[in-house]
C-alpha cells in the first residue's frame, strides 16, 4: 500500500504529533508498506531552523530518508509559536507550499493530514482530489473549539469564525475521519453531527521498547544537581493550555516547608519565557529549567523523577482529550499526578498509575505532591500499574497494526470518494 502523510511537524521537531507520523510510518514501513511523508523544514516551536537545514531551506524542496520512510520537506516561513499572527503565516505558508509540492509527488492509494495544524487538512484534501483517491483527516486537536480553552479569542472572534469554518469543509469533504480519543468521535457526532460511520478511533500509543523503566542515565541527577532531591518532572509543551503558573504556586508554598522537593521542566512553549522570568521574580530556588532534549533522552529524564506533572487548564474541550505525555510517564514506571478531567482521568483511574487532582489547583498539586514523597511504595505499585496498562492498551506497534488495518480495509471498500466529486 502507498500512504502520503501529510504533517507541517516531523522529527528532529520534537512533541507528540511529529513522534506519531514518524513511529507510525516507521512501523508501517516495517510491514512493507511504501510510506511518503510530506513535512516542513523543523522550526517548532522556537522558530529557529536548525544549522543542518538553513542552506536546504533555500532549496524549497528537499528529500530524505528516516528508516525507509520517504521525507518530503517543503518550504515555509519559520516563526515560534507565541503571536497569533506569527502562527497564522507559518501555518499558511507550509499549506500553500505541501499542496504545490503534493501535486508533484507520485499518486498514492491514500493521503492522510493530520492536525493540529488544521490548515494541513486543506493541503490534504486538495492532493487527494487532484489525485482522485482517498482522502482521511486525522483529528489530534479539536479546533477551532481549543482556540478558545487557551484563550485565544472567543466564539465570535474573526480567527475562531474562520477556522470553524476550514473545520467544517474537512469533516464534511474527508472520506474517512481518524481521531485520537473516543470523546472526540462523541463530540463529533453530537455536537457537528458526523455520521459514526465515517469516524474511526486509533489512540496515541507509546514506543514501549524506547520508554522503558530500566532506561536509567544514573549520572543525570547528578548532572542537574538532584542528588537526594524528590524531583517532580513537568516535561513536554510550556504552552498556554497547560497553566503552569500553578506549578510555581505549589513550588512556592513548599519551598520553606519541604526543601528536598524540587519541581523540574523539561522542554520549549510559548509560555516558557513567562514561566522562567515569573520563577526567577518570585527567587523560586526548588526550579529547575531544561532545555528541549532530543527524544531518545526523554526516557532518561523521566526515569530520573520520582513524580511526573501531567496538567490543562479547565476546560469541556481538554475533558476530551488523552495526553501522549502521560502514556510515556507510564510506560516509564513512573506515578502520574494529573491535573486533567475526562477521558484522561478515566485511564489514570482505570489504570490504577497515579493521583487526580483538580485542574488548576496549586493547593491540591502541593497536598499531593508531599503525600506521595512519603509513600515510595505507593509510588511504586502507581508506576508498576501504569506499565502494565501501557503494554496492554497503548503499545504503538499494536496503534500501528490497528491504523493499517483500518486504511487497509478503506482502500478495499473502493469507496466513492469525495475527492473524486
Amino acid at each position: 500500500m502507498k500512504i502520503l502523510y501529510i504533517s507541517q511537524y516531523f522529527p528532529p521537531e520534537m512533541g507528540a504529533p511529529s513522534a506519531r507520523v514518524a513511529e507510525l510510518s516507521r512501523h508501517w514501513v516495517k510491514d512493507g508498506h511504501e510510506v511518503t511523508v510530506l513535512t516542513g523544514f523543523p522550526n517548532h516551536p522556537t522558530g529557529k531552523v536548525p544549522a543542518s537545514y538553513r542552506k536546504k531551506l533555500r532549496r524549497v524542496v528537499v528529500k530524505e530518508n528516516a528508516d525507509g520512510v520517504n521525507v518530503i520537506r517543503t518550504w515555509l516561513l519559520p516563526f515560534p509559536n507565541r503571536k497569533a499572527f506569527e502562527r497564522i503565516l507559518n501555518h499558511t505558508s507550509f499549506c500553500v507550499s505541501a499542496a504545490i509540492t503534493g501535486l508533484f509527488l507520485k499518486r498514492p492509494d491514500v493521503v492522510i493530514a493530520t492536525s493540529p495544524q488544521l490548515l494541513v487538512g486543506l493541503s490534504g484534501w486538495w492532493i487527494a482530489r487532484l489525485k482522485r483517491v482517498p482522502f482521511v483527516f486525522e483529528v489530534r486537536d479539536l479546533w477551532p473549539e481549543s482556540l478558545v480553552a487557551v484563550g485565544m479569542g472567543d466564539r465570535n472572534s474573526l480567527l475562531y469564525c474562520t477556522l470553524a469554518e476550514v473545520a467544517s469543509f474537512l469533516y464534511k469533504r474527508s472520506d474517512r475521519i481518524v481521531v485520537v480519543s473516543p470523546a472526540f468521535q462523541d463530540y463529533l457526532i453530537e455536537h457537528l453531527q458526523i455520521a459514526a460511520d465515517k469516524i474511526s478511533v486509533v489512540q496515541n500509543g507509546v514506543e514501549t521498547a524506547l520508554f522503558d523503566p530500566n532506561r536509567t542515565d544514573r549520572n543525570l541527577k547528578k548532572a542537574l544537581g538532584l542528588e537526594g532531591k524528590f524531583v517532580v518532572s513537568y516535561i513536554g509543551t510550556m504552552g498556554m493550555a497547560h497553566g503552569l503558573e500553578k506549578i510555581l504556586d505549589a513550588a512556592e508554598s513548599l519551598q520553606q516547608r519541604r526543601p528536598e522537593i524540587t519541581f523540574v521542566f523539561v522542554g520549549e512553549g510559548s509560555d516558557k519565557e513567562h514561566i522562567v522570568s515569573a520563577a526567577t521574580s518570585r527567587k523560586l530556588n526548588n526550579i529547575r529549567f531544561v532545555d528541549e532534549q532530543p527524544r531518545e533522552r526523554i526516557p532518561d529524564y523521566i526515569c530520573a523523577s520520582d513524580l511526573c506533572l501531567v496538567v490543562l487548564k479547565k476546560s469541556e474541550v481538554f475533558k476530551t482529550v488523552i495526553p501522549t505525555k502521560m502514556l510515556e510517564f507510564m510506560s516509564c514506571g513512573r506515578p502520574v499526578l494529573l491535573g486533567v478531567e475526562g477521558q484522561a482521568r478515566k485511564i489514570i483511574e482505570d489504570a490504577h498509575a497515579g493521583v487526580f487532582i483538580r485542574p488548576e489547583s496549586a493547593d491540591d498539586l502541593a497536598d499531593a505532591v508531599v503525600r506521595l514523597a512519603k509513600d515510595p511504595q505507593l509510588r511504586y505499585e502507581l508506576g508498576r500499574n501504569g506499565r502494565k496498562y501501557v503494554l496492554r492498551h497503548f503499545s504503538r506497534p499494536q496503534t500501528a497494526r490497528a491504523y493499517l488495518g483500518f486504511l487497509e480495509s478503506l482502500k478495499e471498500q473502493e469507496i466513492p470518494t469525495s475527492v473524486a466529486a
